[in-house]
């Protein structure tokens, strides 16, 4: 190999910058604030794109004791909610130098198995959605000294992680039945998902303190695994029980909602005329179904770019952000006020 057909070295963008080796691995390992300026900076990283060099992530990975990966668990990877946190969290962490590995955990919310000989060796740091810290004691080690662990929608009062991103699920629930009760609806049935979890006993928690504020509003409760035609199935006993018949459902999921409308439909009744049905993430799915669904969006990028910079700031020895992540109801054509017979 001749020289002029070398790869180009550090050395040979401090030559090019006119700057020591020192201030190129500063700039390009994003360590330059407040110790190079601006200008030298640019300088830095114009030389490095004119010469076509790529530090050699490996060996200073292995010199730093480092591998700027970090490892995203999730319940499950056919949930879209997830995919999205994982797109968030990707770009932060490749603005910084780091990958991020996304692991659905093999038993959902409960433990997770370490996907490598030793994910202390092999990882910077954990970010876990939607389960509980105590979840990742394989992955991390019972005492997680070793492995900083962000929680992504968890538990605000569970021990065992350096920080958290919470996104403010009481807040969607209350709006989305405050919306159906401003509506007119007054007997609610809560399709709420069968998995014990912090999120889902949020909503549950919220959707009840909010019907116990209208004195006439009652709210009976059936689960279903988070599968549309489980929730039909669900929906359905819901809807043809004893007594009059609920005017509204409110699901804990769009998945769940999906299911919801199919079973109003096969029961020879129309949404919104007869029964209002209400979802839960703003996932595709919402605007896939006829009528769209009323449903609470969830900024599933930004908690991914939230639990990024959180591991990012745990890692520099510095305070995360702090704040859940506002949500919103987005009122579409599956609910509409409760109709003049109010059912059967």
């Amino acid at each position: 190999m001749t020289e002029q057909s070398a790869r180009p070295t550090s050395k040979d963008v401090a030559r090019a910058a006119g700057v020591s080796q020192a201030t190129v691995s500063l700039v390009l390992g994003d360590k330059w604030r407040g110790r190079v300026s601006e200008r030298t900076a640019g300088l830095v990283r114009d030389a490095a794109r004119d010469l076509g060099y790529r530090p050699n992530l490996a060996a200073r990975n292995l010199r730093l004791g480092t591998t700027r990966t970090a490892l995203l668990v999730v319940p499950a990877l056919t949930n879209e909610f997830f995919a999205r946190v994982y797109t968030g969290a990707a770009e932060v962490a490749a603005r910084h130098g780091f990958g991020v590995v996304i692991y659905p955990s093999p038993a959902g919310v409960g433990p997770a198995r370490d996907p490598f000989a030793s994910a202390r060796a092999a990882l910077d740091g954990v970010i876990a959605s939607s389960m509980a810290a105590d979840a990742l004691d394989e992955i991390r080690g019972v005492d997680g000294a070793d492995l900083p662990l962000v929680m992504l929608d968890s538990d605000p009062a569970a021990p065992g992680a350096a920080a958290r991103v919470n996104l403010d699920i009481a807040d969607g629930m209350r709006q989305v039945t405050g919306h159906l009760l401003g509506l007119g609806h007054r007997r609610l049935v809560h399709l709420a998902c069968a998995i014990d979890s912090w999120t889902f006993a949020v909503r549950a928690e919220a959707l009840a303190e909010t019907v116990r504020g209208v004195p006439d509003a009652v709210v009976t409760t059936v689960s279903a695994p988070l599968d549309v035609d489980a929730a039909r199935e669900a929906a359905e006993r819901a809807l043809t029980g004893p007594g009059p018949r609920p005017t509204a459902l409110v699901c804990d999921d769009d998945i769940l909602a999906a299911g919801a409308c199919k079973a109003v439909r096969r029961l020879g009744l129309r949404v919104p005329e007869d029964v209002s049905v209400s979802g839960f993430d703003d996932l595709a799915l919402a605007t896939a179904v006829e009528p769209e669904l009323t449903t609470v969006r969830l900024p599933a990028e930004r908690v991914g770019e939230r639990g990024m910079s959180a591991l990012l700031a745990v890692l520099d020895g510095r305070h995360p952000e702090e704040g859940d992540l506002p949500v919103s109801l987005v009122a579409r054509g599956s609910t509409a006020p409760v109709s003049p017979s109010g059912g059967r």
